[in-house]
């Protein structure tokens, strides 16, 4: 009977293996030291080049950008907010769990959760005691007209109840609530003169609810409208109050077509 000679203790597979481990830990090292600007892409893609992370440092775990509001790829419009955005990203089971920083705008720290879901993604914030934080209104000027001639001042506030945002198959999905306030807003041409204080409620479901109120001021909004597969529709009025026709007909005449004294608000 023939001797079977047995292979030396390592040569099995050759080289294969030596550089299949040299991949494998190229990959591990990449993941680990991604940059920051990894996330800045991915964000300007999602957001069509609307909303970016500018001078994006650190890594994709750890880092700091600017947030910039935008026109879009082609457009010369873009707004910075004051201060930079902090965040660690980690894992949270099969999800990632992002915690962001920003001493001008955010509330101590805002958690998000991110997991993956049948086709998408589904993000989750927490549910907030008050709002998530607090943004300058000029911020939208970055997203050109009609903000870059209304000039906005004031603040945006956004608060929520079991908020989650689904994406599949292209689309998006609201669940929970949502509250946007506007308080003391104003506009270059009323003079920069105080305009009110406003409320636009979203409520969750197949096709999300909006619904735009007036809190206080001479400007009179309301309206209310739907976000769902077809897209963003909306339908409202705004209007002087009584004393304020004269000083608030430029701006009436801006918001939309006219219908008497008051100005329709359409979107889709």
């Amino acid at each position: 009977m023939s001797r079977v000679r047995r292979p030396a203790a390592g040569a099995g597979g050759g080289p294969w293996f030596g550089a299949a481990g040299a991949l494998c830990g190229a990959l591990v090292a990449l993941l680990v030291f991604a940059p920051a600007a990894w996330l800045g892409d991915a964000v300007a893609r999602a957001s069509a080049g609307r909303f970016l992370l500018a001078d994006a440092r650190g890594s994709l775990w750890s880092g700091s950008a600017l947030p910039v509001l935008a026109g879009g790829p082609d457009s010369l419009e873009a707004r910075a907010l004051p201060s930079r955005l902090q965040w660690t990203l980690g894992l949270d089971g099969f999800a990632l769990a992002l915690r962001a920083r920003q001493p001008c705008c955010i509330h101590g720290e805002l958690a998000l959760r991110v997991a993956p879901a049948w086709g998408g993604l589904k993000i989750s914030l927490p549910a907030a005691q008050g709002s998530y934080g607090q943004w300058p209104a000029a911020w939208l000027d970055g997203l050109g007209t009609p903000f870059n001639t209304l000039r906005l001042g004031g603040w945006l506030s956004l608060s929520g109840e079991g908020l989650v945002v689904e994406s599949a198959a292209g689309r998006w999905r609201l669940a929970g609530q949502a509250l946007l306030r506007v308080d003391d807003l104003s506009a270059r041409v009323s003079g920069d003169e105080k305009l009110g204080s406003y409320r636009l409620a979203l409520s969750g479901g197949s096709v999300a609810r909006i619904a735009l109120s007036t809190l206080d001021g001479p400007l009179e909004l309301t309206g209310n409208g739907q976000w769902g597969p077809g897209g963003l529709r909306f339908r409202g009025l705004a209007r002087a109050a009584p004393g304020y026709e004269a000083g608030l007909n430029n701006l009436l005449n801006l918001l939309g077509r006219r219908q008497g004294a008051a100005a329709v608000l359409s979107i889709g």
